[in-house]
């Protein structure tokens, strides 16, 4: 009896996890083992290789990604060029002359497309870029989910209105990444991706000469690449081992060196305090919990089954 009443468990299960599970079921770390067995290791060099030349890139490598998922879910619409009969996302005004590295995006897809036409994803290259750029700057590693669709169309006004603003306080930062579906400890821990960012002077010129909560010998040291006017596209790293993936961005939160307003605000007397002084003597805990959160942000409403398509060249549909 208690083995008859056991199937009848597992079997129900079964059915339930078939048909509320199957949406998630269908992205799984092998996606490509038969189809494009090479996939991986593909855009693993290619990152590689970029990374290599320019530092900065694995940064971008990573915002691409985020930026992409935050706007309609992680669906490649970020990449497409603007058609007559949409208006993209590139010109946005969180994106605009800021979000870059689509070169090496196209460069990967080539490669992919050489090896097996028609199979990798523009979605599913710009999830695993950004976790082996994380990974050649010293960063952790995670098992990245495949097999995601592209969009077939992007919307300008959504990435208006989906991105988070640099100029956001902590509730909005909250509320922002609520919408998505995180908590505010997991926004605490994506935040901690701009470790290896770099930040334009228009961005943070009113917080180095106004906000009183940033280290004045900081702030000075700032302002001499961040003039009052002028110099409105001069970059400063947005930790103090920008190069590195590390905890140091959570270490300058805790000495008042956030650099963006949005990024002081998660050390600023209030509910993250904690988080960001753990993860500042916590590399480790730091790390686990980014891998996780950006398994989570690269779940977020994929194109999976019959929807959307592959796209031979990542900038249009096919």
């Amino acid at each position: 009896m208690a083995f008859f009443s056991s199937s009848i468990l597992s079997l129900v299960s079964t059915l339930f996890l078939f048909m509320f599970g199957i949406a998630s079921a269908q992205l799984s770390s092998n996606f490509y083992s038969s189809s494009c067995p090479t996939a991986l290791s593909i855009i693993q060099g290619a990152v590689s290789t970029a990374v290599s030349k320019e530092n900065r890139m694995g940064a971008s490598l990573l915002r691409l990604h985020f930026h992409d998922c935050f706007v309609n879910g992680c669906d490649a619409s970020v990449l497409l060029d603007d058609t007559t009969s949409f208006k993209g996302e590139k010109t946005a005004a969180p994106n605009a002359n800021s979000l870059r590295g689509y070169e090496v995006i196209d460069t990967i897809k080539s490669q992919l497309e050489s090896q097996c036409p028609g199979v990798v994803s523009c979605a599913d290259i710009l999830a695993v870029a950004a976790r082996d750029s994380v990974v050649k700057l010293g960063g952790t590693t995670w098992t990245v989910q495949l097999g995601r669709r592209d969009a077939t169309t992007a919307s300008f006004n959504d990435a208006q209105s989906n991105l988070p603003s640099p100029s956001l306080d902590l509730s909005g930062l909250i509320s922002a990444f609520s919408k998505k579906g995180f908590t505010a400890p997991e926004m605490v821990t994506l935040s901690g991706g701009h470790t290896i960012g770099q930040v334009k002077c228009s961005i943070i010129r009113t917080r180095i000469y106004n906000e009183t909560n940033i280290d004045s010998n900081f702030a000075a040291s700032i302002k001499k690449n961040c003039p009052s006017t002028g110099g409105d596209t001069n970059l400063s790293p947005l930790d103090q081992t920008a190069g590195v993936f590390d905890n140091t961005y959570f270490k300058d939160l805790v000495n008042k060196k956030g650099l963006m307003h949005s990024d002081q605000q998660l050390f600023n007397g209030g509910s993250t305090d904690s988080q960001v002084n753990t993860y500042s003597q916590n590399s480790a805990k730091f790390f686990s919990d980014f891998g996780s959160a950006m398994i989570k942000m690269g779940n977020l409403s994929p194109l999976t089954g019959s929807k959307g398509e592959i796209r031979t060249n990542c900038r249009k549909t096919n």
